[in-house]
């Protein structure tokens, strides 16, 4: 199987509601195309508090960086401002950030929430409250959050650059689909 090729690296940033299925989609996409995927929800439980995590995160990020190496985040996307500054960090490393905003309704969201034991009922509703959705100018990539894995990976490499009729041989088999980042510039920052 041919690999994907990517001519600059991708920070992809995943967007949605608690329940969405974004965690769904960060986890099979890292694992079928051997990317590394960071989720903010891991490090924080294991930082002494939220600044301690948000230091640690940044450190994560900037080592994977220094590989050019596409990879996926899940945390912190709820707020505009939040990320309107991965993607000015994500420029300044020489990555294309992209934005993938899993849609899925409130009712099955709140249900798949509640069941995971992750949130509340008001907890979730309180979220959903601040959850600003991506502006247009932030050009999502929307997937919906009951879809398969292959018709998401399908909708989101289409959208980044890849051939899609490449993409729907590889996203059935995605333990043998690779990224290659392609050439990386190397510098001093």
């Amino acid at each position: 199987m041919k690999s994907l090729h990517l001519s600059r690296p991708s920070a992809i940033m995943m967007v949605g509601i608690p329940g969405s299925g974004k965690s769904f989609f960060a986890r099979q996409f890292a694992d079928a195309f051997h990317a590394p995927y960071i989720d903010y929800s891991e490090i924080g439980p294991r930082a002494a508090d939220n600044s301690k995590a948000g230091e640690l995160t940044l450190m994560f990020l900037a080592e994977i960086a220094k590989t050019g190496q596409s990879f996926v985040f899940e945390g912190s996307s709820d707020a505009r401002t939040n990320r309107t500054e991965f993607a000015k960090w994500a420029r300044s490393k020489g990555y294309t950030p992209v934005f993938v905003w899993t849609q899925t309704d409130q009712a099955t969201s709140l249900k798949r929430t509640v069941k995971a034991g992750t949130l509340t009922r008001q907890d979730f509703i309180d979220t959903i409250r601040d959850f600003s959705p991506p502006h247009p100018d932030e050009k999502p990539i929307v997937i919906s959050g009951k879809h398969t894995f292959a018709s998401q990976v399908r909708t989101v490499l289409a959208h980044i650059g890849v051939d899609n009729r490449a993409a729907s041989k590889q996203a059935p088999s995605p333990r043998v689909a690779t990224v290659n980042p392609g050439k990386r510039k190397i510098g001093i920052q």
